[in-house]
């Protein structure tokens, strides 16, 4: 029996892991509003963790601790958005795998694995991304006029995000993530369950790095503390990923991000130059 056969004849049996993941979806959410309207909530954001309130007593107690604490306040809260913005956008994905394995008794634990692998790849990425951000801050330290004239950081994500709308790799990398049937029967395997479920999730989450990371950086210029952006922009990539007419959107949108990043710059560059 093929797989598309097998997907097919699953698809009565009932499900217990996407009632489970919806929860964890939206416990990803609560937890973020709790947290951004909590005292805490600067600790959301990527600004300065080490200098202020509590972590800073933290880090100052701790061997590197100003490099430690931050780097894990970041990561908490980075895979606290990833699991609330990117997980609804591949439900396509773990519901057509979910129906493949829904006669084994492991099914939760082969779901968890092809999550965990997903928010993996994510956490890579935002890995990475935090590696950018430090170097950003100590580079602005450095000069007084990238201090004054932060603005050109922001115009650049944008303008950068604006682009990357238009390139070959995003619509490679939204044509695999757009077809999750096709996806599955390419990169599930009979042996090895477990390792196959979790090499699925890496694989299908480097392949939402590649359509989504543009967008995803776009938080730290309309601020990653900000829940209604996080909604936003997580609705604008489940809408790109999973709506039959998602694909047609990437393109208004660079433009859109293009436009935006040229009032930037036409609104702060005179006031730099002088």
């Amino acid at each position: 029996m093929t797989l598309r056969a097998l997907v097919a004849r699953s698809s009565s049996h009932g499900s217990s892991f996407l009632p489970l993941l919806a929860g964890l979806i939206g416990l990803a959410w609560l937890t973020l509003w709790i947290w951004a309207t909590s005292p805490y909530a600067r600790y959301l954001d990527h600004g300065q963790w080490a200098e202020i309130g509590i972590a800073a007593s933290i880090c100052a107690a701790i061997p590197g601790g100003s490099i430690v604490v931050p780097l894990l306040l970041y990561m908490a809260g980075w895979l606290l958005m990833s699991a609330a913005m990117m997980l609804p956008t591949t439900m396509p994905l773990i519901q057509i795998f979910d129906r493949l394995t829904a006669a084994r008794s492991d099914r939760r634990r082969l779901g968890m694995l092809v999550m965990v692998g997903y928010l993996g790849a994510w956490s890579v990425f935002g890995g990475a991304v935090y590696v950018l951000d430090w170097l950003l801050h100590e580079l602005a330290r450095a000069s007084s006029w990238l201090t004054v004239n932060g603005w050109i950081v922001g115009a650049a994500v944008l303008a950068t995000a604006g682009l990357f709308q238009f390139s070959r790799l995003k619509y490679h990398c939204l044509d695999k993530c757009r077809a999750p049937l096709g996806f599955v029967m390419q990169h599930w395997r009979g042996a090895a369950h477990g390792r196959h479920a979790l090499l699925l999730g890496v694989h299908h989450g480097l392949y939402c790095v590649g359509c989504c990371w543009a967008i995803m950086l776009l938080l730290f210029v309309v601020g990653a503390g900000s829940v209604g952006w996080m909604l936003a922009l997580g609705a604008v990539m489940a809408v790109e990923k999973n709506m039959p007419w998602g694909r047609k959107l990437s393109q208004p949108l660079g433009f859109a991000l293009l436009v935006w990043a040229a009032f930037i710059l036409l609104q702060q560059a005179p006031a730099a130059i002088l």
